[in-house]
């Protein structure tokens, strides 16, 4: 097991320990992929560039009426994610079309404004129904705005048919869900805005906090950013957190070793991670505390140099730092365009989610505001729904007054 802080709480490392599911079972991904991604992820960081890959017009169809009531309307829709124009080799079939729930008021606002929300979902959120039950109907009936539910590539109805449950293949189909998810966002902030719908926001709880971070500082306008349990990057949560526990660290060596020579090189070349001076400390604390995943003997690297198991843990567990700082790192996104309309809520003792030594996202986002919940990572998920809809009230009734000079 992984040193965790003293302050990490047990429950979370209890709970993630009696969970069977692994992540990435087969490995990193194709490695011409990786390079494809890695090349489109500067495209996508930039706000102007990644806002030019999705025209302000772009298709989005309701498909129909799911549940009306005398206070609300709840509808379903679909549309192409943009992303397949770009890079359809690395979509897979099933996440091509991207499916939404769209659930309006039908009374809005007296000041004329009609709020909405993008709520992205976190790990293990398939479908709709938490999200809706959880975070939309409240919203609508606590504040009166709106919200769209977005179905996220690899789930529920999006999700490749070899894949188990929330379990992504490769180490790769994260950096496609959050390529396809920055752009599928771009579109319906676009959509909203025809609609006449505004002001508008993201949210998202854990994985789904840092994909509304991805898509609400892509958007080149004021936007409500609340990201809920996540933080400045996935590196640590993959490298450090209790989900390390459910990586296949044995497989990842091997195909690391297997990888070798240039395409390595080329890889790495690639990488741009604003936390280097982290990450051989990060790789070396992996290998003091994680079980052998190697048998004690010489193994040898594409250079015909000898190299411990030690060896290969350490640049192993680096390497994946450096590509999920490279596609997830905040810093090498553009920031929001208004920091004071994002608001941050933390654990105090996530196991999932560790903040240590990593630049703050309040670091970054000067301006923003921060909030810390009592407790572990799933406590908040289960206790705390009623914090993360404030937030996102009180950031859009700023919006309102700052942006739309009314009051919601």
């Amino acid at each position: 097991m992984f040193n965790f802080s003293p302050k990490a709480s047990l429950f979370d490392q209890v709970y993630r320990g009696i969970l069977v599911s692994k992540f990435f079972s087969e490995g990193w991904g194709d490695v011409e992929t990786m390079k494809r991604i890695f090349s489109f992820r500067k495209i996508l960081s930039n706000r102007k560039t990644c806002n030019q890959l999705v025209d302000r017009d772009y298709p989005i169809y309701i498909d129909k009426k799911v549940e009306e009531t005398d206070s609300y309307i709840l509808t379903e829709g679909h549309f192409t994610s943009p992303l397949v124009h770009y890079l359809p080799e690395i979509v897979p079939k099933e996440s091509e079309t991207a499916k939404f729930q769209l659930l309006l008021p039908k009374k809005w606002p007296s000041s004329g404004l009609k709020p909405i929300c993008l709520h992205l979902a976190g790990t293990g959120d398939h479908f709709f129904w938490r999200r809706r039950v959880l975070m939309a109907k409240p919203l609508l009936q606590d504040a009166c705005i709106g919200s769209i539910i977005l179905e996220n590539p690899f789930y529920g109805v999006r999700k490749p048919k070899q894949q188990k449950r929330s379990c992504l293949r490769w180490v790769s189909d994260l950096f496609v869900m959050g390529g396809c998810l920055i752009l599928e966002s771009v579109a319906l902030f676009n959509w909203c805005e025809r609609l006449g719908f505004g002001p508008l926001g993201v949210t998202g709880i854990s994985m789904g906090g840092h994909m509304a971070s991805l898509a609400g500082v892509s958007w080149p306008k004021p936007i409500s950013l609340v990201p809920c349990l996540s933080w400045t990057t996935a590196s640590y949560a993959f490298t450090q957190g209790v989900l390390s526990g459910s990586i296949p660290w044995k497989t990842l060596e091997e195909q690391y070793l297997a990888i070798g020579g240039q395409n390595l090189e080329e890889l790495k070349e690639m990488i741009h991670t604003p936390e280097a001076n982290d990450m051989f400390n990060a790789g070396k604390q992996f290998a003091q505390t994680f079980p052998a995943a190697l048998e004690n003997l010489p193994l040898i690297d594409s250079k015909d140099e000898v190299i411990t198991p030690k060896d290969i843990k350490v640049d192993c567990v680096n390497f994946m730092s450096g590509i999920m700082d490279e596609c997830t790192h905040l810093a090498n996104f553009s920031p929001p365009v208004d920091p004071e309309l994002v608001t941050i809520l933390s654990a105090s003792q996530d196991a999932y989610v560790p903040r240590n030594n990593l630049i703050p996202l309040t670091q970054l986002w000067q301006g923003s505001k921060f909030k810390l919940i009592e407790g572990g990572h799933i406590k908040a998920i289960v206790f705390n729904s009623d914090a993360f809809r404030e937030a996102i009230i009180d950031s859009m009734r700023l919006n309102a007054i700052k942006y739309h000079q009314k009051e919601l």
